[in-house]
C-alpha cells in the first residue's frame, strides 16, 4: 500500500494508544498529585430538612456570601418546570448522596477525616413534592403529540397489541470516575481547572458564569479521559465547587471521585415505563402507534440538557425504523428523591427499540406472522424518508441489514437446534432479532428544536501548517477513548496528500481549541470530521495558491500526490513541505495579495443522518436457575463511509457490551424509602469478559449526501440495539412455555420468577 492509497478506509492504528499501553496517559488523578484534597460531605438521607452543620467546612451559606450563582438549567417551552439547584444543598436534601459541605485536606486521608467529623443534622420528613414551594407537582416537564385520525386509525386495526416495558435505573460506570483539580495563578490571576469531562468549554463557560468571572480567566483542559458514556457531559456541581475553593484559598485544590460516590451521587439514566400499543392489520402492518411513556428523572435538572433530554428524545424518536402513519405519544419527566438523571449513551433509544421490538415479537406471535417477516413488511424502504414526526431520514438499508444479519446467523439451522435441546431438557436456546435507526451527527437545527437555554451543535476546526509542513488540527469537540485523534488526521490526511503521521490533532483545552460542544450523541466523526473536511480543503487550496507562484502555473491546474503538489499532467512538482517553508519564509516569491502563512478554519453545522443496524442475539436461559448467557451476536452495521474500519469495530463491540450488561446485569436499586442499595460494585453488577460472547460484525455502506464525509456516527448503536435483541432472545426460550420478559434487566431472579409463576399454574 503506497500513500497514493486512500487513508479514509484503512485500518490503520490508533495514534493515541502508545503512551496509554505504556501506562503513560495522564488523567486528573495525575495532575491533582500534591494538591489540596476537596472531600463532599453527603446526605445519608433521601428526604428532610437540613437544621444545622458543624465542623471545618465550606457550606452552601459560605457560596452564598460570596455570591456563587445557582445553577438554571432551562427549556422554554410551557411543560417545563424551572428549578435553581445551589451548588451544595441549602435548606433541604433530595436524594442519597447529595453533597451538603464540602472539607479540604493536606491528602486524600486527612479529607477523609475530616469530613467524617462534619456533623450535619437532618430532620426527615414526609414531604411528597421534591421542590416544595417551587413546583406544585413531581411532574416536571410533560408533552405530548398525535396525528390526525389517530383514533380512527385505531379503531379499524385488525388486531390491538399492547406491551408494558420496563428499563430499571442504570449507571453509566466510567473506568475513571470524575474527578477535577483547579489552580490560581496569583500573577495572571487565571484559574485553570482540569476535568474528567466530555465538554469543557461547556464546563469553562459555567465556572464562570457561576463565579462571575470573565472566561478569558478560565482554562479548562480535559486530560486523558478514562470513558464517559456521557455521564461526564452535563455540568458537575462538585467541579465548580473546587474552582471555587481554588479561588478561595488562592492556590490549587482537588477532588477525585470514589467508586460509591459514583454509583450514589453521579449522573443516573434510563429509569422508564412505556406503554405501547400498536395498531396492526391482518397481514402485519403496523397502521398506528400509541404510546404513553414516564421517565423518573431524578431531583434535579442537568445543565444543560434539562431533565427533558430523556422524555423529548422518546416522544421525537418512539417510530424508530418502522413506517407509521398515525402516532400519538404522551410522555412526562417525574422528578423524585433520587439521584439526577443524565445522557448515557443511547439516551432514551434502547428503551424505545426494546419495547417497540418486544412489540414487534408480540404482535408476530399474536398474528402468528414470522418475526423477520412482520418487521421486513413495516421497515423503511424508500428514502429519502419523512418520519410521521416531520423527520427526514437519509438513505439507508433497513431491510437490507436484516436479511443479511439473518442470512449470516442461519435462522433455520438455530430453529432444529432450539427445537432438540427443548426436548433434551436442560437450557433453553432463544434467539432475538433488534432492528433500528441511529439519529446521529445533528447540529443546532434540531437541538434548537428542544428550546434549550443553550443550544449546541456545531464544530469549528482550526489548522495550521508550520514551516516544516506539519500540520496542527485543533478541534472543540473533546474525544475520550474514540479513536476521534486517529480517524481526523486520516480524513486530513487525504485532502492534503501527506502522511498521518505528520498531523496533529489538539482538543481538550480551550486555550487552544476553538469553541465547541465537545463529545456526545454519535456526533465527532460526522460534525467534527466534517469542519475538519473543509478546513483541509481550504488549507489546499492555499497550498496550490502557493504552489501556482512557486511553479508558475495557474493554481487550478496543481494537484496533490504523495506529499508532493505538481501541475497536472506533467511531472513538474515541489514537496508540500518546501511550500510550507516559503509560505512562512519567503512571502516575497508569492504573487501580491496572497494571504501569508498557511492558517484556516472552518464550521459545520448539519441537519444530522441516519445509521441503521441489525442485532441477533442467541441465548441459553437456565430454567433452574434463571441465569441468562449470552452465546453468540451478530450485528450487521450500515454507517455509511467507514474511516476506520478497525476503531468502527471497537466502537461497535464496546457499545454491544454495554447493551449486554443493561440487558442483563446492570442495575441501580432503590428500596421503598428512596435509600439506594447498590453502592459499590459488590452490588452493582458490570459483566466481564467471560460473560460477553465474540461479536461477529458485518458491515453495510450507504454513501450518505447528508454529511460532506460521507460517514454517519455510530458510537451509541451499540447499546441502542443489543438489549433488545437479547431480550427477545430471552423471551423466544420461554416461548413456549407462554411467556415474555418485558424489563430490563432480566436478572436470574426476575426470569426464575416469571418460570416459577408457570409451574406453580399462575
Amino acid at each position: 500500500m503506497t500513500m497514493t492509497d486512500p487513508w479514509v478506509g484503512r485500518s490503520i492504528r490508533r495514534v493515541e494508544d502508545p503512551a496509554l499501553v505504556r501506562g503513560e496517559g495522564r488523567y486528573v488523578g495525575d495532575v491533582a498529585l500534591g494538591m489540596e484534597v476537596a472531600r463532599f460531605v453527603r446526605s445519608a438521607m433521601p428526604s428532610g430538612v437540613i437544621r444545622s452543620i458543624e465542623g471545618s467546612c465550606y457550606t452552601a451559606a459560605d457560596l452564598d456570601a460570596a455570591g456563587v450563582k445557582e445553577i438554571e438549567a432551562v427549556l422554554y417551552r410551557p411543560d417545563f418546570v424551572k428549578v435553581r439547584q445551589p451548588l451544595l444543598a441549602r435548606d433541604r436534601v433530595r436524594y442519597v448522596g447529595e453533597p451538603i459541605a464540602v472539607v479540604v485536606g493536606r491528602s486524600p486521608e486527612e479529607a477523609e477525616d475530616l469530613a467524617e467529623q462534619v456533623i450535619v443534622e437532618i430532620d426527615p420528613d414526609d414531604e411528597p413534592l421534591v421542590h416544595p414551594g417551587d413546583a406544585d407537582s413531581n411532574t416536571v416537564i410533560q408533552a405530548q403529540l398525535a396525528t390526525k385520525d389517530i383514533e380512527q386509525a385505531l379503531d379499524q386495526a385488525d388486531h390491538l397489541v399492547e406491551v408494558v416495558f420496563t428499563s430499571h435505573r442504570q449507571a453509566a460506570l466510567p473506568l475513571e470516575t470524575r474527578g477535577a483539580s483547579s489552580e490560581f495563578d496569583r500573577r495572571t490571576g487565571r484559574l485553570t481547572v482540569q476535568a474528567s469531562t466530555q465538554a469543557p468549554h461547556i464546563l469553562r463557560t459555567a465556572v464562570a458564569d457561576l463565579l462571575s468571572i470573565p472566561e478569558t480567566d478560565v482554562q479548562v483542559v480535559a486530560p486523558d479521559v478514562g470513558g464517559g458514556f456521557g455521564q461526564k457531559l452535563p455540568l458537575a456541581r462538585e467541579d465548580v465547587v473546587v474552582a471555587w475553593l481554588a479561588l478561595q484559598r488562592r492556590g490549587s485544590v482537588a477532588w477525585i471521585e470514589d467508586r460509591s460516590e459514583n454509583l450514589t451521587s453521579s449522573w443516573h439514566s434510563r429509569d422508564q415505563v412505556y406503554r405501547v400499543k400498536g395498531g396492526f392489520s391482518a397481514e402485519g402492518d403496523l397502521l398506528a402507534l400509541d404510546a404513553e411513556i414516564a421517565c423518573d428523572v431524578g431531583a434535579w435538572s442537568c445543565y444543560p440538557f434539562t431533565w427533558g433530554v430523556e422524555p423529548l428524545m422518546a416522544m421525537g424518536e418512539m417510530c424508530g425504523p418502522y413506517k407509521v402513519a398515525h402516532y400519538r405519544v404522551r410522555t412526562r419527566g417525574e422528578s423524585s428523591f433520587r439521584c439526577p438523571v443524565a445522557p448515557y449513551r443511547g439516551v432514551s433509544r434502547p428503551v424505545i427499540t426494546a419495547s417497540l421490538e418486544r412489540l414487534m415479537d408480540t404482535a408476530a406471535r399474536r398474528l402468528q406472522i414470522d418475526p423477520v417477516e412482520i418487521r421486513r413488511r413495516n421497515l423503511v424502504a424508500d428514502f429519502p424518508h419523512t418520519t410521521v414526526t416531520g423527520v427526514s431520514v437519509d438513505a439507508g438499508t433497513y431491510v437490507e441489514s436484516l436479511d443479511l444479519a439473518v442470512e449470516h446467523f442461519d435462522l433455520d439451522k438455530f430453529r432444529r437446534r432450539q427445537a432438540e435441546a427443548r426436548k433434551r431438557g436442560g437450557p433453553l436456546l432463544g434467539v432475538g432479532i433488534s432492528t433500528f435507526g441511529e439519529r446521529t451527527g445533528y447540529g443546532t437545527p434540531v437541538f434548537a428544536t428542544r428550546a434549550m437555554g443553550v443550544t449546541p451543535g456545531y464544530e469549528t476546526v482550526t489548522m495550521n501548517m508550520d514551516p516544516s509542513g506539519y500540520v496542527e488540527a485543533a478541534i472543540g469537540a473533546s474525544p475520550h477513548g474514540q479513536g476521534l485523534e486517529t480517524t481526523l488526521a486520516q480524513v486530513i490526511a487525504d485532502q492534503l496528500a501527506i502522511d498521518v503521521s505528520q498531523i496533529r490533532i489538539v482538543h481538550g483545552d480551550t486555550d487552544r481549541a476553538p469553541y465547541g460542544w465537545g463529545t456526545f450523541a454519535s456526533r465527532s466523526m460526522v460534525i467534527a470530521g466534517g469542519a475538519a473536511q473543509i478546513a483541509a480543503g481550504r488549507m489546499r487550496e492555499r497550498l496550490a495558491q502557493v504552489a501556482g507562484a512557486v511553479l508558475e502555473a495557474n493554481a487550478d491546474d496543481i494537484v496533490f500526490v504523495d506529499g508532493q503538489a505538481m501541475v497536472a499532467g506533467t511531472y513538474i512538482g515541489v514537496p508540500i513541505a518546501d511550500l510550507a517553508r516559503i509560505a512562512h519564509h519567503h512571502t516575497e516569491r508569492l504573487e501580491p495579495g496572497t494571504p501569508t502563512g498557511l492558517a484556516v478554519e472552518a464550521s459545520y453545522d448539519p441537519g444530522g443522518t441516519f445509521s441503521n443496524a441489525c442485532h441477533i442475539a442467541e441465548v441459553e436461559v437456565d430454567p433452574e436457575t434463571g441465569a441468562t448467557t449470552v452465546t453468540r451476536f451478530v450485528v450487521v452495521e450500515d454507517a455509511g463511509r467507514l474511516i476506520n474500519p478497525m476503531i468502527v469495530d471497537g466502537q461497535i463491540r464496546g457499545g454491544v457490551t454495554q447493551g449486554i450488561a443493561n440487558a442483563l446485569f446492570e442495575e441501580v436499586v432503590y428500596d421503598e424509602d428512596e435509600n439506594i442499595l447498590t453502592a459499590s460494585l459488590m452490588d452493582y453488577l458490570p459483566p466481564t469478559a467471560a460473560e460477553i460472547p465474540e461479536i461477529e460484525i458485518r458491515h453495510l455502506e450507504t454513501i450518505t449526501d447528508a454529511t460532506v464525509t460521507g460517514a454517519k456516527g455510530l458510537g451509541e448503536g451499540g447499546t441502542i440495539g443489543a438489549p433488545a435483541a437479547v431480550l427477545n432472545a430471552v423471551s423466544d426460550a420461554l416461548a413456549h412455555l407462554d411467556m415474555a420478559i418485558d424489563e430490563m434487566p432480566a436478572t436470574p431472579e426476575r426470569v426464575r420468577a416469571l418460570i416459577r409463576t408457570k409451574e406453580d399454574g399462575r
